[in-house]
């Protein structure tokens, strides 16, 4: 870290997609590889032969000014990002394999973790610890393992466990939990009246008895009166975040979840990733690479060398990237 310039280290904060099949269309993409992009989210749109998702995969590698997170969303069921390879759904949803049994879960986790190490890959952002407690949610359901907190955990672990053995790094979401909410926070943010005992004894349980075996966490664009009384969403709470640091003894990498959802956009983007620095999250997903991304990093860049943002909290994001990194030779 101490060689790397303040430029470099914001662009270390970032995880970012690309719209076409070859990253080579995408000059803002290429640029930010270059200028020290520190991590890049894969779609459905980017995967369509195996082969040719492969040298994408190679292409940014050997782009890289340092090597990348390498990061899907492959959940099983309808969140899978390689649905062009097999003409729609290749695994079972969580709810689905969950039904099957522990060693099911275990053997499924293997073939995703096998098919990720081929791809070139390194994250998913998978297990889902979110409780499946409303039946009208319109974004977890059968994402979720059970609307049990327990079998949540037990599922959880063996998830987490399976993809670290395979050097997957497991990023566990929606922190502090999504299931109970009635609005897709794709579209709106969603707004959780529960008390914090019921958040501790359901929807927060999975995460604190995982809080050893998850390196990473997605933080949801929700509200939660609990934490916060003004309407801001957990993915820049420093109530939330510091919860998750001090109550739960957190000490993994903690990243947004994507910053374009409907859940963040009350906020400008440069409001919201100025908030969420300052609260203490340490990425940000971005799905497009485009001008009003890079000039987004860019403005965070100047802010920071005027000291609107201070340097010491990048950098304590910095060791956290840097030390995940390290943990699973992606550096």
């Amino acid at each position: 870290m101490d060689n790397m310039t303040l430029e470099q280290k914001i662009y270390q904060m970032f995880i970012l997609g690309y719209e076409e099949e070859n990253p080579l269309a995408c000059a803002e993409f290429m640029y930010a590889l270059k200028k020290g992009l520190g991590g890049v989210i894969f779609f459905t749109r980017n995967i369509v032969e195996k082969e040719k998702f492969r040298n994408a995969v190679q292409i940014i590698k050997e782009n890289s000014l340092f090597k990348p997170f390498l990061s899907i969303d492959q959940e099983g069921g309808r969140v899978e990002r390689t649905l062009n390879l097999y003409g729609g759904s290749h695994y079972l949803s969580a709810r689905d394999a969950a039904q099957k049994g522990e060693a099911f879960v275990e053997q499924q986790t293997q073939w995703i973790s096998q098919e990720l190490n081929y791809l070139g890959l390194n994250m998913n952002f998978a297990p889902v610890l979110d409780v499946d407690t409303n039946p009208n949610n319109p974004i977890i359901a059968e994402r979720s393992y059970s609307c049990d907190p327990d079998e949540v955990i037990k599922f959880g672990k063996i998830v987490a466990e399976t993809y670290k053995k395979n050097n997957i790094i497991p990023v566990g979401k929606h922190f502090p939990g999504h299931g109970e909410t009635n609005v897709d926070s794709h579209l709106d943010m969603p707004v959780l009246n529960l008390s914090m005992q019921e958040l501790e004894s359901v929807h927060i349980k999975p995460f604190k008895a995982l809080i050893n075996y998850i390196p990473a966490i997605m933080v949801a664009h929700i509200h939660y009166t609990a934490f916060d009384k003004d309407k801001v969403p957990a993915s820049i709470s420093k109530n939330v975040i510091n919860y998750l640091r001090n109550n739960l003894g957190f000490n993994g990498l903690i990243i947004s979840d994507d910053m374009v959802m409907g859940g963040i956009k009350r906020f400008t983007p440069f409001e919201a990733c100025k908030k969420a620095i300052n609260a203490g999250v340490n990425m940000f997903i971005y799905r497009n690479a485009d001008e009003k991304t890079i000039a987004l990093i860019e403005q965070l860049i100047s802010a920071a060398k005027n000291g609107e943002i201070k340097e010491e909290q990048i950098d304590k994001s910095i060791n956290y990237i840097l030390s995940l990194k390290k943990s699973f030779k992606c550096c």
